[in-house]
């Protein structure tokens, strides 16, 4: 497992970008967290990456938003030519999220960032697992907390500590080109 520290959001966008930038058509990327950690600012990063210029919104109700990747060199000697982005947080039985076919989605040269997907992690083949966790900037020595003080602490620049980890063999021979380009922001 990779442990980094993303200092802001610009951070963990960056983060993103290097792990879309080792991406191959066919990933599975599992994108776990409390609500509010940062899966969807994640998605994004990882999108504007790839050169995706619209709009990169949480699918939690329409489930699956599915973005053509402009063609450039990169996506054409990786193989990658769409970014599904899915939402499981709505769903309850495993038969709904066998529906979505997202494993076919990505046999079809297309990367799938699944968000929520941690609690099924085990109907995935091969997958990668990208753990968020935002940590607020407050002043642990305050008398005073109230609602305005957590307001305030997640309005700005957050924290976040994001753990890595990589399922099955198609990630092993990448693992230590993650780690490489993840170095900066390890723990």
């Amino acid at each position: 497992m990779l442990e980094l520290r993303a200092s802001s959001l610009a951070d963990t966008h960056r983060i993103a970008a290097v792990i879309a930038a080792l991406c191959r058509g066919g990933d599975l990327v599992v994108l776990s967290g409390e609500m509010g950690a940062g899966k969807t600012a994640f998605a994004q990063g990882f999108g504007r990456s790839l050169g995706i210029t619209e709009p990169i919104t949480s699918p939690t109700f329409t489930l699956v938003h599915s973005y053509d990747i402009p063609a450039s060199p990169n996506a054409r000697a990786t193989g990658v030519r769409s970014l599904h982005h899915a939402d499981l947080y709505r769903l309850d039985r495993t038969a709904e999220i066998a529906d979505l076919a997202l494993e076919e989605l990505a046999e079809y040269q297309g990367i799938v960032l699944v968000e929520w997907g941690d609690v099924v992690e085990s109907l995935f083949g091969d997958h990668l697992v990208v753990h968020l966790a935002a940590e607020f900037d407050v002043d642990p020595t305050s008398d005073t907390t109230s609602d305005d003080d957590t307001e305030e602490a997640a309005s700005g620049d957050d924290v976040r500590m994001i753990e890595i980890s990589a399922s099955g063999p198609r990630w092993a021979d990448r693992w230590s080109r993650i780690v490489a380009a993840c170095q900066e922001f390890t723990c």
